[in-house]
């Protein structure tokens, strides 16, 4: 494997279902940790999924303070918290937020949407008056970098993305970008979602895209199995800090894994539906790996997009094959984290550096019955010991918003 040169994952911050920090997430999603918080909502009741995996044992408030959570949407709050933990795993002093060569780019599908959501009945139930001012600034997507900008005090370029349920990905992706063209020395990236909602889940069940495994919501997300029947929504953030490799030597940080490669693509095919040839997914899946000049038979492992939907699973699983042959172990850990849509690709990827480091990589929970339509080799009911060198993260989005990146264990 000849690797080019890549950025440096030097910190990371997790807040998910599975588990709040990453060792704790990471212990949740192998399976030596607690099982995942997975609630029916009130919020959701009547429909035919009234349940999401959510991150009960977090009082926001008592991390940030009242006075700064009141100025956020849940998302923000998680966004921060994560970024929190990346920057002080990273091993960055306060020195770096005089500098301008600092960015944020963080992804969301959704923002504020529950807070939208409160305010709309707000102005149907009590008027304009009642209205929050607060609203703009507290359910744009932008609202999660500038909230972390703000929180850390960084100055340098603040960037949001959102390409649905890949806005994670393509957030780190971008990152890689911003660092190789010398825009900064630094990027804290990833993604954070928070879309208790009952207006999108009400969609999304419309949608069937959604479980409704309501006597077992525990089991619903079944990532890869004969009997999948559609994605449970989560919660959480996921963040990596990025530094150009001579940065991070010259400050003597410790690297976690490399970000060799990136690559996006566009269906251009459907507004939910994915390319049924998983053309798109392929064209992502060759250009990271081209970037990252490194060939197929040097991955070993694959943090897959795995919603659990029957058909997204199949093409993505049928793509894996034909680009990467049998050797990747691949899991899907959406088993554990719920479908975090925006957040997923941010909390995915810090997975996966873990999966790299440790050497271990998690299993796809809830893995009953093989399909025997799915070519890949899926890790199913433990976590599974692998010399691997070289992993690769893939998402998909609604849009056809396609992209997959490189990591490498050593940079």
């Amino acid at each position: 494997m000849t690797a080019r040169p890549a950025a440096a994952v030097t910190g990371l911050g997790l807040v998910t279902a599975a588990g709040v920090g990453a060792d704790s997430a990471w212990r949740g999603v192998t399976g030596s940790g607690v099982a995942p918080n997975v609630r029916h909502r009130a919020e959701l009741s009547g429909l035919s999924c009234d349940f999401l995996y959510t991150i009960d044992d977090l009082d926001p408030a008592s991390v940030l303070g009242v006075p700064a959570v009141r100025m956020m949407d849940r998302f923000s709050q998680l966004a921060v918290i994560a970024a929190r933990e990346a920057v002080a795993d990273a091993g960055l002093d306060t020195s770096v937020w005089e500098s301008d060569r600092v960015a944020v780019v963080i992804g969301s599908a959704h923002g504020g949407l529950p807070f939208y959501d409160q305010q709309s009945a707000v102005l149907a139930e009590k008027g304009v008056r009642r209205v929050s001012p607060k609203l703009a600034p507290m359910t744009t997507v932008n609202s999660a970098a500038s909230s972390v900008c703000m929180d850390l005090g960084a100055r340098g370029p603040s960037l949001s993305v959102s390409t649905a349920c890949s806005s994670g990905t393509v957030a780190i992706g971008t990152a890689l970008q911003l660092l190789r063209a010398g825009a900064c020395d630094i990027v804290i990236a990833g993604g954070a979602e928070s879309v208790c909602s009952r207006l999108l889940i009400a969609s999304a069940c419309q949608m069937r895209a959604v479980s409704t495994r309501r006597d077992d919501p525990a089991t619903a997300c079944r990532p890869f199995d004969a009997d999948r029947d559609g994605f449970v929504v989560g919660e959480g953030a996921g963040l990596v800090v990025l530094e150009r490799p001579e940065h991070a030597a010259a400050r003597g940080a410790r690297i976690r894994a490399g970000l060799a490669g990136y690559g996006a693509s566009s269906d251009a095919y459907a507004a939910v539906a994915p390319d049924p040839g998983g053309a798109g997914i392929e064209r992502a899946l060759r250009t990271a790996l081209a970037d990252a000049g490194v060939a197929a038979a040097d991955v070993g492992h694959v943090n897959a997009h795995g919603t659990s939907t029957v058909m997204n699973d199949l093409i993505e699983a049928t793509v894996l094959h034909r680009v990467l042959g049998d050797r990747p172990l691949v899991t899907s850990t959406k088993a554990m984290t719920g479908h975090a849509l925006g957040a997923a690709g941010g909390i995915e990827t810090a997975l996966t550096v873990l999966a790299l480091e440790r050497q271990l990589v998690p299993p796809t929970a809830n893995f009953r019955t093989r399909d025997i339509r799915i070519p890949v080799d899926v890790v199913a009911k433990e976590a599974r010991p692998a010399a691997v060198e070289c992993a690769v993260k893939t998402s998909m989005g609604f849009g056809g918003h396609n992209a997959a990146l490189v990591l490498t264990k050593s940079c």
